[in-house]
């Protein structure tokens, strides 16, 4: 009978191992192992490893050619999918195992570069796809608001004195919302319409401008904390594009900290700092330029962190959900991207913009 308690100090690595006798049939797999698969060691006891996923059988090859040329080890980067469930993206490390089943050990973690690569490739394909809809709705929209607007105009001239008063009531309101309505359409074409010009700047003249602007908007309770490298080289960019990215990241991050800002607790952060042989978007660059915007706010709800890129949505109440996927765009532009992570008490917006002399 096999000693399984010799093999619970595996339960302490944080890769997922999993145990297989020469059949291929798992004997055991560790507590990461366990998390990773969704199953316990009860369930995946003498299963075939390769009935565990729709592309099973190429990694049962791997197994087979360690068991059949006596390999020492092989290693391979995989792509694991699953029935109705995300795909494992990991490197799996498969090698021969002696003791205590005479099998096959496979040591699995999760490649975080490439599961990098495919969430920034996924964020510039979405939002490339999401404006252009976003930009074709506009100009659709933006040629009816004229003649309904010149309409309204004209029919105040018409409305018989007697009338005039009351009439002109409902005349101001449909004038007053087409040009609501035009000013959002322009905003949807902001990053369409604008020259892209560009020249070398420094990055803490765009955060401190944008500090002053939302401290005027937010004169009291609100802290703004700079956490500056000073070294930082200056990026090529469109001043007034980085501007108007970063001022719609901070406004929102602000109108979240509202509840905070009323026990004087809200904090807000600019964080800047050279990141070094880093990729963007599937190019490597030497050097790029980090910037972080954080805050101390309840956070972003979990069911809103797939679409906050995502045009018209938004949690703010009365917001347009136009800021984020507008910063999105015009950051893409410089070559760069937006991520973000949250959880209650901590949200941060991470900018990176490659620094293209240093590519």
């Amino acid at each position: 009978m096999h000693n399984i308690e010799n093999l619970n100090g595996l339960d302490l690595l944080s890769s997922a191992v999993i145990i297989l006798d020469r059949t291929r049939h798992i004997q055991y797999v560790n507590s990461a192992a366990e998390g990773m698969l969704g199953f316990s060691l009860k369930v995946l006891k003498n299963q075939r490893l390769k009935q565990l996923f729709l592309n099973g059988e190429e990694l049962d090859s791997i197994c087979r050619d360690v068991l059949m040329h006596e390999t020492v080890e092989i290693g391979r980067d995989i792509v694991l999918h699953r029935l109705a469930k995300r795909p494992l993206t990991v490197h799996a490390v498969v090698k021969a195992f002696d003791a205590p089943f005479n099998g096959l050990l496979i040591e699995m973690r999760g490649n975080v570069q490439r599961i990098r690569q495919d969430k920034e490739s996924h964020l510039v394909n979405q939002n490339q796809a999401n404006m252009e809809m976003v930009r074709n709705l506009a100009h659709e929209i933006k040629n009816p608001l004229g003649g309904i607007k010149g309409a309204a105009q004209l029919l105040e001239l018409e409305v018989p004195e007697a009338h005039r008063k009351s009439l002109m009531e409902y005349t101001q309101v449909i004038i007053k919302e087409t040009d609501r309505l035009q000013n959002l359409v322009d905003r949807m074409l902001i990053p369409h319409k604008r020259v892209h010009i560009v020249d070398d700047i420094n990055i803490h003249e765009v955060t401190e401008q944008v500090r002053s602007i939302v401290l005027a908007e937010f004169p009291k309770g609100l802290e703004i904390r700079r956490d500056y490298d000073p070294s930082l080289p200056e990026v090529t960019a469109n001043k007034e594009q980085l501007i108007q990215a970063v001022l719609n990241i901070a406004e929102n991050a602000a109108h979240a900290l509202i509840p905070q800002m009323e026990k004087g607790e809200a904090r807000l952060t600019f964080k800047t700092r050279v990141a070094r042989r880093v990729g963007i978007a599937g190019i490597h660059y030497k050097l790029a330029l980090s910037l972080s915007i954080i805050d101390n706010g309840p956070g972003i709800p979990a069911d809103l962190m797939e679409t906050i890129f995502f045009p018209l949505i938004s949690g703010k109440e009365g917001g347009s959900g136009l800021g984020l996927p507008l910063s999105q765009t015009l950051i893409q532009k410089h070559g760069g991207l937006i991520e973000c992570d949250s959880v209650p008490g901590r949200t941060e917006f991470l900018i990176r913009l490659p620094l293209s002399k240093y590519k």
